[in-house]
């Protein structure tokens, strides 16, 4: 597993292409990440995982790998592992019957997954869940902290870990990638990869 943390860290330090390093938000982020420019207005979320466990974060918002153009977070978590909603909101979809997983893209249509939509309509998905391990159903209300699914390893997947990312739509209806500050034992922060997070 250390050699797959090291690789990812290789990957997420390299350079990609030009489109993928002008990509606006990235840059945007990646100023926010190293306190470049501060952020006191957005939306703190939890950690999406109980209070006084520990995940590492494997890849971050806009690293190589399969990040270059996400602005979203991979949790490295073992099959089982409780992940709970960073926010509280409605649960609007899920899928619990993929039963497979790997590195073959063929995979991606197998990933479990929960949405939940936000008072302010963003959304927030939880992917790669196991196979009938989601605690919640469509039209449940959540609360902050709230268990809502099992972790696993399935659709496109590298090893068991969960993908979480936060998104809205534009006023045209285009799909807009929203980085999130997150609750830490230092303050609200936003992450950064190859680190380990406690939920306070």
């Amino acid at each position: 597993m250390r050699f797959i943390v090291l690789i990812l860290l290789f990957l997420a330090l390299s350079s990609g292409s030009c489109v993928y390093m002008n990509n606006p938000l990235r840059r945007e982020t990646h100023r926010l990440q190293s306190g470049k420019i501060m952020d006191t207005t957005s939306f703190i979320y939890d950690l999406p995982y109980p209070k006084g466990t520990t995940h590492t974060l494997v890849q971050g918002y806009f690293t190589q790998f399969t990040h270059k153009r996400r602005a979203a977070l991979d949790f490295k978590m073992p099959v089982g592992s409780v992940v709970c909603a960073a926010r509280e909101g409605l649960v609007v979809r899920l899928k619990e019957n993929g039963h497979q997983g790997g590195i073959q893209k063929s995979n991606r249509p197998h990933a479990n997954y929960v949405v939940i939509q936000h008072a302010d309509s963003s959304r927030a998905g939880y992917w790669h869940l196991r196979q009938n391990g989601v605690l919640v159903q469509v039209g449940d209300s959540v609360k902050k902290g709230q268990p809502i699914a099992y972790s696993g390893n399935t659709g496109y997947t590298y090893f068991p870990h969960l993908h979480f990312i936060v998104w809205t739509f534009d006023r045209n209806g285009r799909f807009k990638q929203m980085p999130t500050r997150f609750r830490t034992k230092k303050g609200p922060k936003y992450l950064r990869a190859i680190r380990k997070y406690r939920n306070p």
